[in-house]
């Protein structure tokens, strides 16, 4: 395939200058006159140098690689059908849909945009985080930026005994269940070859544990209605855990909060503040 490259630089002009800066998460400020993004905006969504996005934009530079438009169709909040006119404009084929894809549909991140005070993330089914929210980082750490099979906290759970001193020690017997449980849930989902299939084949070649909890074929368990952390900064935490889910991408959404008044929603008011100064130091930086 062959780039279209006024093709491409007039969707791009066009869907940037449809969104509104509260559209992405970002704040409108008082003296705007912009309609639609600023380029510098979209630059900073797509994770990029605003001189690349702005030659794209211009039918300048190299062809765009397939990481930097999925990057670029993440940012916009493009639609899996947009995401993938927006490939096929560049010159590359679009991803998958389904299970494998790790594009989070605009809906999903037109909420996670307005919980900029809350710890919430987008996770695929096997447990990789894709977007978290500044309180979300602050809550987990960054667990975007794992790589390979360690992207998925059920993998962690079992290859790194680090992954467990988040959550109180009472409950790791029963963690450790669930994410036996839902690997072989997905497993069978989605057959042999799947994520899942290699994730569970790493896993009964390195944990013992979890080999003894695959032998016993257990399925149907639910994550507790409460979570319970052990946060380095703040101590202990008990959290609801409700979930939101893309049936397209098969992407879940989890929010957590605290009962109002208690002495965890006074800690996550905290850690909200904690977010935004990190947030804002990155800025800066």
């Amino acid at each position: 395939m062959e780039i279209d490259r006024a093709g491409l630089a007039e969707f791009l002009r066009r869907r940037r200058e449809s969104l509104q800066p509260e559209d992405v998460g970002l704040p409108r400020g008082p003296r705007r006159r912009t309609d639609g993004l600023r380029r510098e905006e979209v630059a900073v969504l797509c994770h990029m140098s605003t001189d690349y996005y702005a030659r794209l934009e211009r039918e300048r530079g190299p062809q765009p690689s397939e990481q930097m438009i999925a990057s670029i169709a993440q940012g916009l909040h493009l639609s899996l059908g947009e995401r993938d006119h927006l490939f096929r404009l560049a010159g590359h084929h679009p991803p998958a849909r389904g299970a494998s894809g790790e594009h989070v549909g605009p809906a999903l991140l037109r909420i996670l945009d307005r919980l900029q005070d809350t710890p919430a993330e987008v996770v695929t089914e096997t447990g990789e985080t894709l977007r978290q929210t500044p309180a979300g980082v602050a809550l987990t750490g960054d667990t975007t930026r794992f790589t390979g099979p360690s992207r998925s906290l059920g993998y962690r759970w079992f290859a790194d005994p680090g992954a467990r001193d988040l959550y109180e020690p009472e409950d790791h017997a029963f963690l450790s269940r669930l994410y036996a449980s839902g690997l072989r849930e997905v497993l069978t989902r989605r057959g042999p070859g799947s994520r899942a299939a290699r994730y569970a084949e790493l896993l009964l070649d390195r944990s013992a544990e979890f080999r003894e909890l695959w032998e016993r074929h257990e399925v149907g368990l639910r994550p507790r209605e409460t979570k319970r952390f052990v946060h380095p900064e703040v101590g202990a935490l008990e959290l609801s855990c409700q979930t939101l889910v893309d049936p397209e991408q098969s992407h879940l959404m989890l929010v957590y909060t605290a009962v109002p008044g208690s002495e965890s929603a006074e800690k996550l008011r905290l850690l909200a503040v904690v977010g935004r100064q990190r947030l804002g130091a990155l800025a800066d930086g």
